[in-house]
């Protein structure tokens, strides 16, 4: 199924596109991993968390670590459908940019 190009300003941030493009294909993933994989301060990694929560692209939520005895909890992050769907939207926006054709997108 060929997804219709839409350019997404929020999702075309390098970072935020960077941590949507790396949960394209995972059900969620542990901050530390994003952060750690993505080479990002935590402050950078929760401001731009944030700013795609606020729109509805990601889900962000906290739970106690089953390994730890102290009370730190896990943040795990995931895509919403919605996010999913605005992410193949964007990134077909970037095929049609690519090949020329800026104006489509």
């Amino acid at each position: 199924m060929k997804v219709a190009p839409v350019f997404n300003p929020v999702i075309h941030s390098p970072v935020r596109l960077r941590v949507c493009a790396l949960m394209r294909k995972m059900p969620e993933l542990e901050f530390s991993v994003i952060r750690d994989t993505l080479e990002l301060t935590d402050a950078h990694l929760s401001k731009n968390l944030r700013v795609l929560s606020e729109v509805g692209l990601v889900t962000v939520r906290k739970e106690r670590s089953p390994s730890r005895t102290d009370s730190r909890r896990l943040t795990w992050v995931a895509l919403t459908d919605e996010g999913r769907s605005a992410l193949e939207a964007h990134l077909a926006a970037l095929a049609e940019i690519a090949e020329g054709n800026p104006g489509s997108a």
